[in-house]
């Protein structure tokens, strides 16, 4: 069965060489498999399509068949448009717009044709009107729907189109597919699999994906391919924690003298539960004898620093020293201010590694972690340089864990006997993508703020306010507090957004004359950025303009208010890491998001959740729905698989199900090696064993 689903599709009746390269090119559709798995877009039948007469202006979209009654191209003010007047069997009419791609739309339509044309309605004086609908050619299918066959459409595209690979064509290559070889298809999942999660078998769903008989047999075929899909990645991070959770690491006594006295005598407030609960949860992994690799995802301010000190002291408490590793320069000098400040009454040093330094200082933190003299080393990628040695490192500890590759993470491992790892980020992450991103890991949710802590108060501001927001401002500077203001940089439009960033700066520069304003963006040099940074966070500069996301991390406690221009240009989760960097005192703090008018339905939400909300796993979930898995967290370049079918937003209750699965199988079959896994065992081998996953892999 593998071999006949891995050859080439040019060779599938009705495909050969030049539609297979168009197909490959447009879709990633290269071999037989991936012709199967090339799942249509969606389906027409009598109940999914609206009559003209029953049409209304909504968000969702619709499904209208008809006639082609008449195709031209107006001109306009501006730009041309192609016009398309489509009427449904009953005489309803409607018009198709399209403002790009004219030329290529207007020929691939002819008028009398028949055509399905599926997007969101708007009215028009008394036209009903769809904007760049997705189309399809029906051709002789009217009748299939009048009978009320379900009929699948694929995606498509220009270049589809060129070589005839319509729908109505897919459709005839995938059913004599099917009509030959069905019966080489397989199951890939064990019976007793199959019949515990009660589903569809394998050679059916893919059948009844593409060609159903009944909505509730597409709705079961649906589930059973959600689910191998997500089943198949979730024995992968399975697998990968089983063989972590064999790896000898240093086994740490009980929670001692200077792990105590760190907690009770030099913290000057009391843990909160969930800093409690993620510290028993180091302390239980670090006293089995395995490596910990543990993931502590906390909201910006949920104390996940104090977390790490008191890991580090419980590490020297058994004679192991820790390394504690930050994105950047300005970070780990924070941090290494946070770690004296906490440090020093316990008469203990840590020692700063960073790019920067001077030789001597360098050879003096080299000096003193070679021989054991400090139990800590705070710094970027150069703590991981070769000439770092340790004398007996116990804890590693990585800081916004997703800036740094798998390659630094793992070389970590070789500065120690397996040190344990405690990876930390303050981008709090949907139940369901930390199911898949770190699915591997063990995860410590800090889901509280520590006593004293205000919730920023974030307001909506339009343009026509912007007096009165400055106004705002000028108090607050002149009670002595700082102020961000943030401009939005996005690629496309680099140079002017920076342009609109200084014209901002000048006009700050004037409007608030008698203090000091900077601007830092992604054009300066670096050391020129950090010098900035430095002034602003030691107070010499009262207001700070900004392009680039401020660093996630950066304390600047006396800055209590952030705007935040062109709101509606950031997305959600940007948005909540930028409120993050002021609320980081016991002061009353604001955020200010100013936004125009024009805003799409997406960015309403986004701001919508922004007022709304202060906490970031509530904001995570909203973002998740609003982006999609795809764009959230860049897992587009995570090394996560490709899903064709499941949605992890969507199907939450699928990923555990699944999850549910692959860990049964791996606590009953771990190698996979019962001759009732031998189909499975062959798939999962091809595709997802040895994978080298960025998401999931921490070395």
């Amino acid at each position: 069965m593998e071999e006949f689903l891995e050859q080439s599709v040019r060779y599938v009746k009705g495909v050969g060489e030049k539609r297979a390269e168009v197909w490959a090119e447009s879709h990633g559709v290269r071999t037989v498999r991936d012709l199967l798995h090339f799942y249509p877009r969606r389906y027409l039948d009598r109940t999914t399509v609206t009559a003209v007469r029953n049409l209304e202006e909504s968000s969702d979209s619709v499904t209208v068949v008809g006639e082609v009654v008449s195709k031209s191209v107006v001109p306009g003010k501006s730009q041309k448009r192609l016009e398309l007047v489509v009427q449904d069997d009953n005489g309803g009419r409607m018009k198709c717009t399209w403002f790009q791609g004219i030329w290529w739309v207007q020929k691939a339509f002819e008028e009398g044709e028949r055509v399905a044309v599926h997007g969101k309605v708007q009215r028009y004086g008394r036209w009903f009107s769809m904007t760049h609908p997705d189309f399809d050619k029906l051709n002789d299918e009217g009748a299939l729907l009048d009978t009320g066959r379900i009929v699948p459409l694929y995606p498509g595209g220009e270049a589809m189109e060129k070589v005839g690979l319509t729908s109505r064509s897919i459709r005839r290559i995938i059913y004599n597919l099917f009509k030959e070889h069905g019966l080489k298809l397989g199951e890939m999942l064990p019976e007793w699999l199959v019949g515990s999660h009660d589903l569809m078998e394998g050679r059916v769903a893919l059948r009844a994906i593409h060609f159903p008989k009944s909505i509730d047999e597409r709705r079961r075929a649906t589930e059973r391919l959600k689910f191998e899909e997500l089943f198949f990645i979730q024995l992968m991070l399975a697998q990968m924690r089983n063989e972590r959770e064999k790896i000898a690491g240093p086994e740490f006594a009980e929670p001692g003298t200077y792990t105590k006295e760190f907690v009770r005598e030099v913290l000057p407030f009391e843990l909160t539960g969930a800093q409690k609960r993620a510290l028993n949860d180091v302390f239980v992994d670090t006293s089995t004898g395995y490596q910990m690799n543990r993931l502590v995802q906390g909201d910006v301010g949920s104390g996940k620093t104090v977390v790490a000190v008191a890991a580090m002291m419980h590490a020297f408490d058994s004679g192991y020293q820790s390394a504690f590793m930050a994105p950047t320069e300005i970070l780990a000098e924070q941090h290494y201010a946070n770690l004296r400040k906490y440090l020093q009454p316990l008469d203990l040093e840590p020692r700063l590694l960073i790019g920067s330094q001077t030789k001597s200082e360098r050879e003096e933190a080299l000096r003193a972690l070679r021989t054991g003299a400090s139990p800590v080393a705070v710094g970027t990628h150069a703590i991981i340089q070769d000439e770092v040695e340790f004398e007996n490192l116990g804890l590693a500890i990585v800081d916004e864990q997703h800036r740094f590759g798998v390659a630094q993470r793992a070389t970590m491992f070789e500065k120690g006997e397996q040190p344990h790892m405690l990876l930390m980020t303050a981008t709090p992450i949907p139940r369901s993508l930390a199911m898949t991103l770190y699915g591997d890991l063990d995860v410590s949710k800090m889901d509280e703020m520590p006593a004293g802590r205000k919730p920023v108060n974030t307001v909506l501001r339009s343009e026509k306010r912007r007096g009165e927001v400055y106004a705002f401002l000028d108090r607050k500077l002149e009670d002595g507090q700082q102020v961000y203001v943030v401009y939005p940089l996005v690629e496309e439009s680099e140079k002017m957004d920076l342009k609109d960033a200084e014209s901002g700066y000048e006009t700050l520069q004037e409007t608030f004359s008698d203090y000091t304003v900077g601007l830092v963006h992604g054009q300066m040099k670096s050391d020129a950025k950090d010098a900035t940074m430095r002034r602003f966070k030691e107070g010499e500069i009262d207001l700070l303009v900004s392009t680039t996301v401020i660093e996630v991390g950066v304390d600047v406690p006396n800055a209590t208010v952030m705007v935040i221009e062109h709101a509606e240009r950031f997305g959600l989760s940007q948005l909540h890491q930028l409120r993050g960097r002021v609320g980081r005192s016991d002061q009353q703090s604001h955020c200010v998001l100013m936004a125009g008018y024009k805003r799409s339905a997406e960015a309403k939400e986004r701001l919508e959740a922004m007022v709304t909300t202060n906490d970031g796993f509530e904001i995570s979930e909203r973002d998740l729905q609003i982006r999609g898995a795809g764009d959230f967290f860049g897992t587009r370049q995570s090394g996560l698989p490709d899903l064709k079918i499941a949605d992890i937003t969507e199907d939450e209750g699928i990923l555990e199900e699944a999850r549910d699965a692959a860990m049964s199988l791996v606590n009953r079959d771990p190698h996979l090696r019962a001759d009732e896994h031998a189909a499975l065992r062959t798939h999962y081998q091809r595709y997802y064993d040895n994978r080298s996953l960025d998401f999931a892999r921490v070395g």
